[in-house]
């Protein structure tokens, strides 16, 4: 029964917080985090709620994937491909360096992997204030951060399955890069086609909610069966929602899963987070996060910006680009929960990682209308 109540408090906190930090005019998910940090002051999280918490991390993903669209990935062009591309590249580049020189160089690698992906959301709010959403700059930064995911997710998929390995040899990294290719072809082939007959053979289970548990179902199995190939489970999970998400039981299956997600896993998944960072952690990452706070924002301005100039555009408008995909958020800490899980970083991460959620949220806002003014 505590447990129960715990996790009561957890999500009143992830309410309360969430809506106090929207009214100020922050992401909801700083709100939660913020949330989680105070409580974890007085509580510690318990097995269970990490089990929650776990599954909120892949339908956090899972959705992501739903509301994706295989047709969006061949009209992005080759703007958004080099944007996301270059920057990608370059934020694993900045990741390893700023954090060589402080971890274990297995370490480093994860801390690359986790830099990677941006979180637009705030961007976009930006745009549609200032009105420059429907403009080339902001299509790109939007198309462009859905393939940023994906290849962040890649990369940190391939970083996981190779240092756990232990070994680090072309062999080995070839083995693993054919092992994601290959589910990468199951699921975007095959995925569609297996969807709508499964749906089509589910719909005859005339029970309420059968479509939105079967899909709960799907995700949890090609989640495990990630984990079970040494991949990253959170790639099971977006491919299983980006394969459901062409089925004719996408608005369904979205909306249904949207809610049972925000209204308790996913909550719960920001909460519990914020609750494992220790002050202790705080005061030995200092200079550490300071650092690779600072390269996570050159890395996408510079990234990202090179490869919008690459694209064809000018210099300030691809500083404008660069500096619309700073922003990181949920996907970063999902990444970063299932690196953790893997053994391969320490609690420290967890603080960075928060460190870099929050100074890219608050920075981008101003520096974006800052560009659009000039």
């Amino acid at each position: 029964m505590e447990i129960i109540l715990l996790i009561a408090l957890m999500l009143a906190m992830a309410k309360i917080m969430g809506y106090v930090f929207e009214r100020l005019g922050q992401p909801v998910v700083l709100g939660q985090l913020i949330g989680g940090f105070i409580m974890g002051i007085f509580f510690n999280t318990e097995p269970v709620i990490q089990e929650f918490s776990n599954l909120g991390v892949l339908m956090l993903l899972f959705l992501a994937g739903l509301e994706s669209e295989l047709e969006e990935f061949k009209r992005v062009g080759k703007p958004s491909v080099m944007v996301a591309g270059v920057g990608v590249l370059v934020a694993f580049a900045f990741g390893f360096l700023a954090a060589y020189p402080f971890v274990e160089p297995h370490e480093a690698v994860l801390y690359g992997a986790i830099m990677t992906p941006t979180s637009v959301s705030i961007t976009v709010k930006v745009l549609m204030e200032l009105r420059k959403l429907n403009t080339r700059e902001g299509t790109t930064i939007l198309a462009a951060a859905v393939v940023d995911d994906v290849l962040g997710i890649l990369i940190l998929t391939v970083a996981i399955s190779l240092l756990s390995e232990g070994s680090v040899h072309y062999s080995v990294l070839a083995e693993i890069v054919a092992e994601v290719s290959a589910f990468l072809f199951v699921f975007l082939y095959f995925g569609p086609k297996f969807a709508d007959r499964a749906f089509r053979i589910i719909s005859r289970i005339d029970l309420p909610e059968t479509s939105t548990s079967f899909a709960i179902i799907f995700m949890i199995v090609f989640a495990v069966l990630a984990e079970h190939l040494n991949l990253a489970s959170i790639l099971g999970a977006y491919l299983t929602g980006l394969a459901l998400g062409q089925s004719s039981r996408k608005r369904e299956i979205v909306e249904h899963v949207s809610t049972l997600g925000y209204s308790l896993f996913i909550p719960l998944f920001f909460v519990e987070v914020g609750m494992r960072v220790e002050l202790g952690y705080i005061l030995h990452a200092g200079f550490f996060a300071v650092v690779y706070t600072l390269m996570a924002v050159a890395s996408k301005v510079i990234g990202c910006g090179m490869g919008a100039k690459i694209a064809g555009f000018d210099w300030f408008p691809s500083l404008r680009i660069g500096v619309g995909m700073i922003p990181r958020m949920g996907v970063e800490l999902a990444m970063l929960s299932v690196a953790m899980a893997s053994g391969v970083v320490g609690g420290d991460a967890l603080t960075v990682a928060i460190l870099v959620v929050f100074t890219t949220t608050i920075i981008t806002p101003p520096l974006l209308k800052w560009m659009y003014s000039k």
